[in-house]
């Protein structure tokens, strides 16, 4: 292996980080946003035409794999006169897919809440919103940071999967490195470097706040 051309390959990458770092983020947020919808739905056994939808979503999107429906989206979705930008497309795709395994997420962290906290919110006659808002949803948050984090990480490692449909992001900064200089070996290899040394302390950071829970909560 020879990197004598790394510094020349290190702006393409460095732009195709930027967009995967953005990527992240960004589905992230949405996903936060769905997961919590679909957890809040399904939990909501009363109002079946909620819960069940919410339910056969979530099970059609588990049941498939991140890629095709990646490929759904920007391919399949034009021919219902829906076209999206790449980076659009993938951001919905990421988010909705991740959204999907944060609802079970989200669904244990709430159920792992003392029932007593319903029926002391009950008894004070505190109505059900008020109580998921203010009572259930943040003793839920410090059950869920830690498997929240860890989907964080995955979906950080995820974006490459986009490059499939046409967006710059890293892996497919380098591809495209890889295709004009023939350096397969060294430019993959440096793609290996970054997404292990932005994962590892990554993932070192979720153990910690678990432990810091974990002591906080004894």
């Amino acid at each position: 292996m020879n990197f004598d051309r790394a510094s020349e390959w290190l702006p393409s990458l460095w732009a195709g980080l930027q967009l995967t770092v953005f990527l992240t983020f960004a589905s992230m947020a949405l996903a936060l946003v769905i997961g919590l919808f679909l957890a809040l739905a399904q939990l909501d056994t009363r109002k079946k035409y909620f819960s069940w939808p919410a339910r056969a979503f979530v099970e059609l999107i588990r049941g498939t794999p991140l890629l095709l429906q990646l490929f759904y989206i920007y391919y399949v979705f034009p021919f219902f006169g829906l076209r999206l930008d790449p980076i659009v497309a993938g951001v919905i795709g990421l988010g909705i897919n991740t959204g999907a395994y944060l609802s079970e997420v989200f669904r244990s962290g709430i159920d792992a809440v003392d029932k007593g906290q319903w029926e002391a919110a009950d008894a004070l006659g505190m109505p059900t919103s008020l109580t998921l808002r203010h009572v259930i949803l943040p003793q839920a948050f410090r059950i869920v940071i830690p498997p929240v984090g860890n989907y964080f990480i995955s979906l950080f490692k995820d974006t490459a999967l986009v490059s499939t449909i046409s967006v710059s992001e890293l892996l497919f900064s380098g591809q495209l490195l890889a295709a004009q200089t023939f350096r397969y070996i060294e430019i993959y290899s440096i793609i290996f470097v970054i997404y292990l040394a932005i994962s590892y302390p990554a993932s070192l950071g979720v153990r910690s706040i678990e432990r810091r829970l974990r002591i906080s909560s004894r």
